[in-house]
């Protein structure tokens, strides 16, 4: 059957075939050639229309005699996804998902009126608060806004500055998460690193009705400051990047938390974040481990930490710089505040995300991903040789093995991984038995029935960290209240019939606490001094 040459030089691709051919391309293969040919051959005879008696045949159609360059034409396979991607309606909103029903005219509107209700049309940081409920923000974002604003240079922002700082904000960000982040950051930045957060803490501090008692005990805010800083990163700083994205403000509730503190009087009834009874946990037992109060502990200090419960080959890892940010620890040794703050937490709670993660790289030794079997004898070699100095038979490896790979029940044989510790809900007592000799101690002799009641629990109750700063606070508030009537050698407190009431031993607490920190932090003053 013979093909007519026009009807040849109709076809794009074939020409183009043709085209390669002429310049004599190597990887233009027969085969192929003769592959297209046919399939042109084919379409060519279901596409030819029937003849009908007494119809002329077409002229044929005449080509210049020089030659064109070959129009490149798209393929298919571009032109159907063009289309598509035309139709696939948008679904990444970075900066939060636009409202088509919000007013922001309306909003700046309210915005310059409540300004003129001020003083020459300028606010303070205190006028702020009344702007920043204006535009429908929790209290505490008053001092973000005012130093976005420009008020920190002049100590005041005018109407026509925060509104223009505002409609900008509107226009670009479009949920409290982003708005927050934008507010909050260093120019041109799109997350927020532990320094952003010291004025917005500040803030707290100077004007919470909970903390009213630092005020006379102003060497105390750094360090409850840095305690709430770290706390937020360690539970909202998912990516242990130190820096908090809005994607992870989002996921985490830091920013209702933060909204509660308008509205609750009793700073302590806020554990998560901001807590001062959690804070003084912390301080009091990092004071305990810091001997000569640099605020810095050493590898030996944080070994006495609970009667020496951790082992040393865990606290070595902790120190290789497997958890610990900066240069100091691996240079010098030795451990700030800060990163005793997430120590503290995760032995503690070991059933919280990050504490998993924790320690998860703390005994994933070759830091591969997985805890092998050669990992797992190494730190259970040192549990078995302290038990043998208590008098303890230990159990043999191989049979504590097998309690462990059944416990977790890991997806690969022979490694364990990170989601296998987080699926199986018994990763604190897999990290108690490798490196805490105490805690595995009282699994061992706790009933196994109550052990799978705890996991298979899902009511909310208190958390691990959160009972235990309850316990040790009473404890350390206690010990201050005997130690001071036996300074003062009288106790008549404890001849009193009447019981005193919650809000008296509260008050009580908070003079005894904040006498105590404030000897210690004297003392810290006198050793930076010299």
């Amino acid at each position: 059957m013979m093909i007519k040459e026009t009807s040849l030089r109709r076809d794009p691709d074939l020409r183009g075939e043709l085209a390669f051919l002429a310049r004599g391309c190597d990887f233009v293969l027969p085969s192929r050639f003769k592959k297209r040919l046919k399939s042109f051959q084919q379409t060519q005879i279901q596409n030819k229309p029937e003849k009908k008696p007494g119809t002329p045949l077409p002229p044929p159609a005449t080509f210049a005699s020089s030659p064109r360059p070959l129009s490149p034409v798209p393929h298919v396979n571009n032109v159907v996804n063009a289309t598509l991607s035309i139709n696939i309606p948008r679904f990444y909103f970075p900066e939060g998902l636009p409202d088509a029903c919000s007013n922001h005219e309306q909003t700046l509107s309210r915005i310059e009126t409540a300004f003129m209700d001020i003083e020459d049309q300028k606010a303070d940081i205190y006028e702020m608060g009344k702007i920043a409920k204006v535009c429908g923000c929790p209290l505490y974002w008053k001092t973000p806004m005012f130093r976005a604003a420009g008020g920190e240079r002049t100590g005041f922002v005018s109407a026509q500055s925060f509104i223009a700082m505002w409609r900008k904000l509107l226009s670009n960000h479009h949920d409290d998460a982003s708005k927050f982040i934008c507010l909050l950051a260093k120019p041109s930045c799109s997350y927020l690193e532990q320094d952003d957060f010291v004025p917005l803490l500040q803030d707290v501090v100077d004007t919470h009705p909970g903390l009213t008692f630092l005020k006379d005990a102003p060497e105390f805010h750094s360090r409850y400051i840095t305690t709430v800083i770290q706390r937020i990163f360690y539970t909202v700083n998912r990516s242990w990047s130190g820096k908090i994205t809005a994607t992870e403000i989002r996921k985490s509730n830091f920013l209702q938390t933060l909204a509660l503190l308008e509205e609750e009087e009793d700073i302590n009834q806020i554990t998560d974040y901001f807590s001062y009874e959690h804070f003084y946990v912390i301080y009091c037992k990092f004071w305990e481990l810091d001997s000569d109060h640099d605020l810095y502990v050493s590898q030996a200090d944080l070994s006495r930490y609970n009667d020496q419960a951790s082992s040393n080959r865990i606290i070595e890892r902790i120190f290789s710089g497997a958890v610990t940010r900066g240069k100091t620890v691996q240079k010098e040794g030795r451990m700030s505040y800060a990163d005793f703050v997430w120590f503290l937490i995760s032995e503690e709670d070991k059933r919280n995300p990050t504490s998993i993660e924790y320690w998860f790289r703390c005994m994933d030794v070759d830091g591969d991903g997985v805890l092998s079997m050669y990992e797992l004898e190494y730190f259970y070699e040192e549990q078995c040789e302290r038990m043998e100095a208590m008098g303890i038979e230990p159990l043999p490896f191989h049979d504590l093995l097998c309690q462990m790979l059944d416990l977790v029940k890991p997806a690969n044989d022979g490694k364990i991984t990170l989601r296998d510790l987080k699926r199986c809900r018994m990763a604190h007592i897999f990290y108690d038995t490798f490196f805490n000799l105490e805690k595995y101690l009282d699994h061992e002799q706790r009933d196994p029935f109550a052990v799978q009641k705890d996991v298979e629990n899902d009511s909310p109750e208190p958390s691990d960290w959160d009972r235990f700063a309850a316990e040790e606070y009473e404890t350390l508030v206690a010990e201050e209240s005997a130690q001071a009537q036996f300074q003062e050698g009288s106790f008549e407190d404890y001849e009193t019939e009447e019981p005193a009431s919650p809000s008296e031993i509260g008050n009580k607490g908070n003079k005894i606490v904040t006498s105590s920190l404030s000897e210690k932090c004297g003392k810290l003053q006198s050793v930076d001094e010299e």
